[in-house]
């Protein structure tokens, strides 16, 4: 039999903060075989990224691990020393993070830092720029001794990634571990990644732990799932019987709770034939590059228009210019009102964490919400209306799950009566549970006050599930709207085909169960 590549027995990992011991992980036991697969799902806090810092020792000073095997390509990596730590770190892993623009010097060109981890395995300068440049073209880049010398920042998101995946792969790693590569991704672009990866793994043979909160792509691009639940590995086996046939019930539940590209849409209305927001000819440049290109677009009377497009498209341009956070040429009005005065128009950012004040409590947050809109409401009442605990009114946002924390988010964008609420990206970085949750949440918010939503994604399957009627975003031109049904299951545009296929691709044939069960 074939000895595993990684060996966890009895993993447990606590964390001890101003003397108090919270345990993220709690007796892990997994294998994965050469050149082998493993996913591992959960919620937000359920010790997925613990597990792979553990895997790297990475984790913060304050963590105490435990374990009776934790070994990877033959290490014991509870007893590494600092230079056989380093070693094995240069040799024997690589590691994708989740926002590649992080994990990259914007000081620096992409080329200079993937050529210096060919330089720290002892390679001179000359063969690690030839090397960079090979590595380039071997993930798909683009015109690679051209693109070795631009900063993160002149790169796409999917481009980004790519130079992370091709920093990780520069060592020839024997496992492969990547913790949300592709949230924030559009479809098309996250088919390629993953494609990639799945690529690399056949033609090099390393092995993969991939980390997600997306429950289809991990079921369709690796051999075996491991659900976590509060730490505690709660179901872990082949990746088709997982998703087909879970035998707990909180796998149960996320399986639940995945969006379907086949369900059921809400129709469109007759009162949505009113409009209530017009847009004409939008235009709008960044310096030479033109992100929005005449747009046309209409909101009518408590519809939900989802807005689709791949990264750099312009959803979140054309939101800002409706929300009158950005200036552009053309005309954008609300109720026959010009949106270069003030618009009664609210924001939902994909961040909380960036749009919510650290320091103040969800009480003084909301309470300066209502009191700026005119509200006629008090701060409990909203909390209560997104299904919030009275007592999160006087924490922090840091105090907050990722889900509260959204919530808190949508509630203040209900604390005036505003006809329009823009919501982008609201849900990309939420586990499949609490993203079914903010769904329903939305949903309920809409039909019962009569408010419209601009709702800015790349996942169709939450298009489906949320909105009236679809606009595809190429370009930064409109090239097709339409009822959901018609725009997702008969594409006129060769780009929204595109997208269509892409996210099918991802949810790949180990998904037919998967969908089969939803149906069920």
């Amino acid at each position: 039999m074939t000895e595993p590549l990684v060996s966890v027995r009895g993993l447990t990992v606590d964390y001890v903060v101003e003397g108090r011991r919270h345990r993220a992980v709690d007796g892990v036991d997994f294998d994965i075989a050469p050149g082998g697969s493993l996913g591992l799902v959960g919620e937000s806090g359920s010790g997925k990224s613990t597990i792979a810092f553990a895997l790297a020792r990475y984790l913060p000073a304050g963590a105490e691990v435990r374990a009776e095997r934790l070994t990877v390509a033959g290490h014991d990596v509870r007893g590494l020393g600092a230079r056989a730590l380093r070693d094995y770190r240069r040799t024997a892993i690589g590691f994708v993070y989740q926002e590649p623009a992080r994990a990259l010097n914007p000081t620096r060109s992409v080329g200079s830092q993937v050529a210096e981890t060919h330089r720290l395995r002892g390679v001179r300068a000359a063969a690690a720029r030839t090397a960079t440049v090979e590595a380039f073209a071997e993930v798909g880049l683009p015109d690679p001794e051209t693109l070795v010398h631009r900063f993160p920042h002149e790169l796409s998101g999917g481009q980004q990634q790519r130079v992370v995946i091709a920093m990780a792969l520069a060592a020839d790693p024997r496992l492969l571990i990547l913790d949300e590569p592709t949230t924030g991704l559009d479809s098309r672009v996250e088919a390629e990644v993953i494609a990639l990866v799945d690529r690399l793994r056949r033609e090099r043979g390393f092995a993969t732990l991939l980390i997600s909160h997306n429950l289809p792509l991990v079921a369709s691009h690796t051999e075996r799932i491991g659900v976590l639940e509060h730490g505690i590995l709660v179901e872990h086996g082949e990746a088709a019987g997982v998703v087909e046939a879970p035998l707990h019930p909180y796998s149960r539940l996320l399986v639940d709770a995945v969006p379907s590209l086949d369900a059921r849409t809400r129709p469109v209305e007759p009162e949505h034939a009113q409009p209530l927001l017009s847009v004409r000819g939008v235009s709008k440049r960044y310096g030479s590059h033109l992100a929005l290109d005449g747009v046309d677009l209409d909101i009518g009377r408590g519809e939900v228009l989802g807005l689709v497009g791949e990264s750099g498209s312009g959803k979140t341009t054309l939101g800002r210019v409706i929300a009158g956070l950005a200036r552009a040429e053309g005309s954008v009005s609300l109720e026959g009102s010009d949106a270069a005065a003030a618009v009664p128009v609210q924001f939902v950012f994909q961040s909380p964490d960036a749009s919510l004040n650290p320091r103040r409590t969800v009480r003084q947050t909301l309470t300066r919400s209502i009191q700026l809109l005119h509200g006629d409401t008090d701060a409990e009442e909203l909390v209560l209306s997104t299904g919030l605990p009275v007592d999160v009114l006087d924490k922090l946002p840091d105090e907050l799950s990722g889900g509260q924390k959204q919530r808190v988010a949508i509630a203040r964008a209900f604390a005036g009566r505003s006809p329009l609420v823009i919501c982008d990206e609201p849900t990309s970085a939420l586990d499949v549970s609490v993203q079914a949750r903010v769904l329903d949440l939305l949903v309920e918010l809409q039909e019962r006050t009569g408010v419209s939503y601009l709702f800015i994604t790349h996942d169709l399957a939450v298009v489906r599930r949320i909105a009236h009627r679809v606009a595809v975003l190429n370009g930064g031109r409109i090239v097709e709207t339409g009822a959901v049904d018609d725009v997702l299951g008969d594409p006129q545009h060769p780009y929204s085909a595109s997208l269509v296929d892409a996210a099918r691709s991802l949810r790949g044939e180990t998904t037919r169960g998967l969908r089969d069960v939803i149906a069920a």
